[in-house]
């Protein structure tokens, strides 16, 4: 696996994938931290790597949209109109060394500046591709995001402190959501349940996400 962040210029390779890991630093309920988005992101972007030697993965950017989660203490949001024109000007710059950019999300609240970003980058004739993974079941710091940690870092998970919160589907809050933010429905922040979350669930929903990354960027890369 190749990082970016510890070539030397004259190391770095003519054509290869650059896949920045984005993610957001925000409140992932009592008992996961802050960084949970970014780590999944860099992990994903990291496996890919491991099976696609032209694959480079770029510094993490660990800050998103995520207004909604602001009530929430830690919580560093930098918002949609901010985190498109980092996109632009990162894609951009990084698009006179790299033929591809590759820009794997693990917030979902990114997703409108991800749009927005890839389509002024693909209006610039630059080969873009945006990746968000995707699962059956809670939406945030609930049995899913829990197990995903749990195999990634268990020593960064506070499973004592792991609580439910608003168990509705997430379509039936998002109203109380968009005008409260999560706060408002649920005030632990968590939209799920972790109970029963552990690091082997996690194995096999990483293991998952992998291959649906993989198959994603088999069929960019074989485009004509």
């Amino acid at each position: 696996m190749r990082l970016l962040g510890d070539l030397r210029w004259p190391s770095v390779p003519a054509d290869a994938i650059l896949a920045l890991p984005l993610g957001s630093t925000e409140q992932h309920g009592p008992h996961l931290p802050l960084s949970t988005d970014a780590d999944v992101a860099w992990a994903l972007c990291s496996a890919l790597a491991s099976v696609r030697p032209e694959v480079v993965v770029a510094p993490p950017l660990p800050y998103g949209a995520s207004g909604e989660h602001q009530d929430f203490p830690g919580t560093v949001s930098i918002g949609t109109p901010a985190l498109t024109q980092v996109l632009v000007e990162l894609g951009r710059s990084a698009s006179a060394t790299f033929p591809r950019l590759l820009v794997v999300s693990g917030h979902g609240g990114n997703l409108a500046a991800v749009r927005s970003a890839l389509a002024t980058l693909t209006a610039e004739s630059r080969d873009v591709l945006a990746w968000f993974p995707r699962w059956d079941g809670d939406a945030h710091a609930g049995f899913v995001e829990t197990s995903l940690q749990l195999h990634l870092s268990a020593g960064r998970v506070a499973l004592s402190s792991a609580e439910a919160g608003a168990v509705e589907p997430l379509a039936s809050l998002m109203p109380a959501l968009r005008s409260g933010g999560v706060r408002s429905v649920s005030p632990n922040g968590v939209l799920g349940d972790p109970a029963g979350a552990s690091a082997e669930a996690g194995r096999t929903i990483f293991d998952g996400l992998v291959a649906d990354l993989v198959t994603a960027v088999a069929a960019w890369v074989s485009r004509p």
